[in-house]
């Protein structure tokens, strides 16, 4: 199946959840990342029962703090 991440498209196994995108893209402190699929936020706790469809896009976001 074809999904996009971060505005790339990839074709990856079918079954593939969140979490194991995470492993597989090495994405970088992945206990601070925020996962968003269509644009809908996934909860931290459900990374591994969030399961990609063919289609979906995948966008991995940081919060930062900082400031006065």
């Amino acid at each position: 199946m074809i999904i996009t991440v971060a505005g790339v498209k990839k074709e990856v196994n079918d079954g593939l959840t969140v979490a194991q995108l995470i492993v597989d893209e090495n994405v970088e402190t992945p206990e601070y990342v925020t996962v968003t699929v269509n644009d809908e936020f996934i909860e931290n706790g459900g990374f591994k029962e969030t399961v990609l469809h063919d289609g979906d896009n995948v966008e991995f976001l940081y919060f930062m703090g900082g400031g006065r």
